[in-house]
């Protein structure tokens, strides 16, 4: 079975986990920080932004797949995978050091999980 939309969006998302990947390992060689961020909270807010990605990722794409399988149709899988990029990125924006409730962050996460949330639901339903 291929999942053509879903692999869209692994390959967007790919290609943005990259990056974050390279911002972290050049600021750990600019700064000689092999292991955690020492006092550097540039490197701990970048560290901090590949992490968050990486926590709600895979299972935010497993969902999609699964949807995808279950034949929810393209429109919605589209609008799962913009939203969850929009959200995402405005996480990754809105996220700082001395904002913990910056309105970019609290909306990508709440966005995030909404998602999520509607993805599960969806496929539970369609089990039913």
């Amino acid at each position: 079975m291929s999942f053509p939309v879903t692999s869209i969006y692994a390959a967007i998302f790919t290609v943005l986990v990259i990056v974050l990947a390279n911002i972290v390992s050049a600021r750990r060689g600019k700064t000689g920080i092999s292991i955690l961020h020492g006092d550097d909270m540039n490197l701990a807010l970048w560290i901090r932004r590949h992490g968050n990605l990486l926590e709600t990722l895979p299972l935010a794409l497993l969902l999609m797949a699964l949807c995808e399988a279950a034949q929810l149709p393209a429109l919605w899988l589209n609008a799962f995978g913009i939203g969850l990029l929009a959200a995402r990125l405005a996480h990754l924006i809105g996220l700082s050091v001395d904002r913990p409730t910056a309105p970019l962050r609290i909306a990508g996460g709440a966005l995030t999980q909404l998602l999520m949330l509607a993805a599960a639901a969806w496929l539970i339903w369609s089990l039913l």
